[in-house]
């Protein structure tokens, strides 16, 4: 027997958990992290995944999954499915090619049958100057707002509170950051999402994400965080 060197633990795959049960989830591979005797993080398939536990104890267990192969940063371009098994065989749901209308882009979001049970929707770059930014359509609910609480009240409010001056700035910073491919919140900074006044779900980063509504269709927080790191 040797002595001073540590056994790597060998560690059973973590199994997958409902995605309708879920009510926190972030997008990732790492399902244990380097804790005890395994000296490195374990990892799995990317997915949407179930924090639980803490310490060495912490698991992240699957919920849906990313097509098979797509396990880098980002999903292949214009692949916006997601699926309940690692293999790929068992359809969630997917995002359709936005549509355009009236100065907004529309994601529609389809059910493994190819039903539509919600949609995303986003304004046009100069409009996120006097709107939110985000909207995610829920049928049968009020229209679920990512909230920035300088833009409340619309261009309405905005103008009562400032100047032109103000306004300009911040119609053209957003349009410099839309041609960069960002928008003009930071990515780390937690957001609110609401319908009305009841507080819905809290996100960040676009790949972490805490409900607090039960009623909320979870394949349609799935479809925004698919949109926006598609």
């Amino acid at each position: 027997m040797a002595f001073g060197r540590s056994r790597k633990v060998e560690e059973s795959p973590v199994q997958p958990v409902g995605w309708m049960d879920a009510w926190e989830f972030v997008i990732g591979t790492e399902q244990r992290p380097a804790a005890g005797g395994q000296k490195d993080a374990a990892h799995g398939p990317r997915a949407f995944r179930v924090p639980s536990g803490g310490g060495m104890h912490r698991v992240s267990a699957p919920c849906a999954f990313f097509p098979p192969g797509a396990q880098s940063s980002t999903s292949t371009p214009g692949d916006l499915r997601l699926f309940e098994d690692p293999e790929g065989q068992q359809l969630l749901c997917y995002v359709t090619a936005p549509e355009d209308r009236n100065g907004e882009r529309y994601f529609q979001v389809h059910d493994a049958d190819g039903r539509v049970i919600g949609s995303i929707r986003t304004a046009a770059a100069l409009r996120r100057a006097l709107k939110p930014e985000w909207y995610i359509e829920h049928p049968g609910r009020p229209a679920i707002v990512s909230c920035h609480e300088w833009a409340k009240g619309g261009a309405k409010g905005i103008v009562q509170r400032g100047t032109g001056k103000f306004l300009t700035s911040v119609v053209q910073g957003v349009a410099d950051l839309d041609a960069e491919g960002g928008d003009h919140s930071s990515p780390q900074r937690p957001l609110e999402w609401r319908a009305d006044d009841e507080l819905v779900m809290s996100s960040q980063g676009h790949c972490s994400f805490l409900l607090r509504a039960g009623w909320i269709d979870r394949r349609l927080v799935f479809a925004y965080a698919l949109v926006r790191n598609g």
